[in-house]
């Protein structure tokens, strides 16, 4: 296959939607050689954070001088980007490539009578395929749905395992509470491996730290009253952060952490929450250190603060400010309703909003949509999950009547750019899938706002 061949064989079977389960996959890597059981990983999972938290890490290590595999999705700008070594996506003529490797093990499973993979099982495949092929130190492995059921948790050879921020989400297949949920992600834990949390709901901490405890895992978590912020604007935030441990592992003897404070820790990623992200990931750089891995204090700084993770509310123009974040649940929406208020209070406030029909989008509604001034409902073009525009705006009307839906992204933009002053806020939010169109119709207007061909 080439290129366009592959994406053609991925668009195919991305009719088959999402199955939870291992069986599949399991298959699918054992026609290929089982190319994860040559890996080291790191394993993210969590609602809310993980890419951060992934984003954070990449950069530490590759400044650290590591050769750094990255598997994470939804993409906002291009399909490959969701694998990436060093920060370079995976090349046109590879993902062809291993595609096709993919594709004839599938129809091996086929002529067997086995269960086909989904689309995410078979993209988890090609990614290890490529991590092997370009021999990576570690690979920092995000999961797409939960843990215990996902696709990436085939892996047997973690050296560390991360939690991000645990909320309601997919209760569908996860569960109907918090603790239902966080035994689904803690699912993930291997035994003897060591598990980093961000600082969780009491009842999802108690989860964590009893499968923890089964399986031997030290267990530490961040304390949000150990961060103490310094400085807080949208573009750049100051902490000084006092690291928990566990600073040795009983069963293994590893060195001792040498990790104690940090004090004036810089990152230019916004929000309370990026703070406790990035707390989470200086854990887990303490943690590597424990276990052999080196990584100089000067990496983990420049790291930290060279570290860009776009549609967390990312700023994209300034005037008038552009900001784009990827709220698409009730516990994202706390954390982008936070930011707003402390960063704008005192300035305008303009939405594009769209959503998937499967998110719990009238909590979403309920959080933030009282402090706009004027919203645009979109729908995420060629997704069959995206709730309409113009019902959207229906259930908006209920908090705030000053609500439309716009015909398309590109008309929220010129609507929302129309309506704001220079010194107001559009806030972009919502499904991370159409965010990447809703950057590059900002770029577009403002080079050409009467929107004349030239």
């Amino acid at each position: 296959m080439n290129y366009e061949e592959a994406r053609s064989f991925i668009d195919r079977i991305s009719a088959s939607g999402s199955v939870l389960g291992l069986e599949a996959v399991t298959r699918l890597l054992d026609l290929l050689g089982n190319p994860q059981d040559e890996l080291k990983f790191i394993h993210i999972a969590g609602t809310n954070g993980k890419g951060s938290v992934l984003a954070y890490l990449l950069t530490v290590l590759e400044k650290a001088g590591y050769r750094v595999g990255r598997y994470n999705s939804p993409t906002l700008f291009s399909y490959r980007e969701r694998i990436q070594v060093n920060g370079t996506d995976i090349g046109r003529e590879a993902f062809a490539e291993l595609a096709t490797q993919v594709s004839d093990a599938m129809d091996e499973m086929k002529q067997r009578g086995w269960e086909l993979p989904t689309v995410f099982e078979a993209e988890t495949a090609i990614s290890f395929l490529y991590f092997r092929q370009q021999r990576c130190d570690l690979v920092l492995l995000e999961t797409g749905m939960g843990g215990r059921q996902d696709a990436t948790n085939v892996i047997r050879t973690p050296v560390l395992t991360a939690l991000a921020s645990i909320s309601m989400d997919h209760m569908e297949y996860l569960g109907g509470t918090i603790a239902e949920i966080a035994w689904n992600k803690a699912g993930i834990f291997k035994p003897g491996v060591p598990v980093i949390s961000t600082q969780q709901p009491q009842e999802a901490e108690e989860v964590i730290a009893c499968e923890a405890e089964k399986l031997g895992c030290p267990c530490t978590f961040v304390r949000t009253r150990d961060i103490r912020e310094l400085e807080s604007a949208v573009d750049r935030q100051r902490f000084t952060y006092r690291v928990q441990g566990p600073s040795r592992s009983a069963e293994s003897g590893a060195a001792e952490n040498p990790c104690v404070t940090f004090e004036n820790v810089e990152i230019h990623l916004a929000g309370r929450h990026q703070l406790e992200n990035a707390a989470l990931a200086l854990e887990c750089v303490c943690a590597l250190r424990a276990l052999g891995y080196a990584v100089s204090d000067e990496a983990l700084r420049a790291g930290l603060r060279e570290t860009v993770w776009r549609g967390r509310f990312t700023p994209v123009c300034r005037e008038p400010l552009v900001i784009l974040d990827g709220a698409h649940n009730p516990d994202a929406a706390l954390r982008l309703r936070d930011a707003v208020t402390k960063y704008f209070a005192d300035r305008k406030k303009y939405y594009i909003f769209g959503v998937f029909s499967d998110k719990e989008y009238d909590k979403i509604i309920e959080i933030t949509a009282g402090l706009a001034e004027y919203i645009y409902t979109v729908e995420t073009p060629g997704n069959p999950r995206a709730l309409p525009a113009p019902v959207l705006a229906e259930r908006v009307r209920r908090k705030n009547p000053a609500v439309e839906a716009a015909d398309g992204i590109e008309d929220a933009v010129r609507r929302c750019f129309a309506r704001a002053g220079a010194e107001d806020v559009i806030l972009v939010f919502g499904s991370l899938s159409f965010l990447g169109e809703a950057e590059r119709a900002v770029r577009k207007i403002k080079q050409n706002p009467n929107g004349v061909n030239e």
